[in-house]
């Protein structure tokens, strides 16, 4: 307090010139029209910016919750599109053989959800398992062709071999054009391409020739695209053409799958079984 005494009692006449000004300022702005009009438009652009600083800080303040809002948004929105997929009931569909026997095959979709093409045997499983009806030894087909025999299967899922697997599938195939039939196999080379054995070698041949099931089998039905000859050769050991197969379908791609159900399998395999034994007996 002393201090600002002894502080004002040196500068009593500075203070004196400053408050007199003040006094001066204000009888300009209070009795004069324009300079009241531009003080009030300064006090107007003041509020202005000052009103816009707290406005932004406000919204930044603001901006967790909104954050907080589109995540749970997000994540609502996530669990409607993919959380309700899984449990898709399957699809059968009825077709007829073309012998007219009646029906032979049915079919159950599915779809990957797991799948490998880079081993020696590769393997593959889909959505669908026992309670679909699903159950080893049976064909799976895809879109363009032939994919794999299941090998194993739960209640909601199976294992399929995929046809790239060396030496563990061997797929009764067909010229579609000659209807000569022989053996094709995988020898873990490309994923795109598989070789066809024991056609004989007088048997023309043709690049882009098309390559079938030929239905000798309870796994495939007859005729299902399998691919088209990218090459031949004449295999020196056996003396047979070796028949590149370009695949119709690309393994590495595969997402939609149908198992195929032989409804007459077991009667199929009984016969077989009794030309086993006559076989047999003829053997003794």
């Amino acid at each position: 307090m002393g201090f600002l005494l002894r502080l004002f009692s040196k500068n009593a006449l500075f203070v004196f010139f400053i408050f007199l000004q003040i006094i001066a300022l204000v009888l300009i702005f209070s009795k004069n029209a324009m300079q009241k009009s531009w003080i009030a438009g300064q006090s107007a652009a003041v509020n202005s910016w000052v009103s816009g600083y707290i406005d932004e800080g406000v919204s930044y303040l603001k901006l967790k919750q909104i954050n907080e809002d589109l995540v749970a948004q997000n994540k609502a929105l996530m669990v409607e599109l993919y959380g309700k997929q899984g449990a898709a009931n399957p699809k059968f569909r009825k077709v007829h053989d073309t012998l007219g026997g009646g029906q032979i095959y049915t079919f159950v979709d599915g779809e990957i959800v797991f799948n490998s093409i880079n081993r020696r045997n590769n393997y593959f499983t889909i959505n669908r398992g026992r309670r679909d009806g699903v159950f080893p030894q049976m064909g799976v087909m895809a879109p363009k062709g032939i994919a794999g025999i299941v090998i194993n299967s739960t209640d909601s899922y199976a294992l399929v071999q995929s046809v790239l697997s060396v030496n563990t599938i061997r797929i009764n195939a067909a010229l579609k054009n000659s209807g000569y039939f022989g053996t094709l196999t995988w020898n873990g080379d490309n994923s795109r391409v598989m070789h066809l054995s024991d056609i004989p070698k007088y048997v023309a041949l043709k690049i882009g020739d098309t390559v079938v099931t030929d239905g000798k089998s309870a796994i495939f039905p007859k005729g299902v695209q399998i691919g088209t000859i990218a090459g031949y050769s004449v295999d020196n050991k056996t003396g047979f053409w070796d028949i590149s197969v370009e695949l119709s379908e690309k393994m590495g791609a595969l997402n939609k799958v149908f198992v195929v159900k032989n409804l007459k399998k077991a009667e199929v395999q009984k016969i077989q079984d009794t030309m086993q034994a006559v076989i047999k007996k003829e053997n003794d």
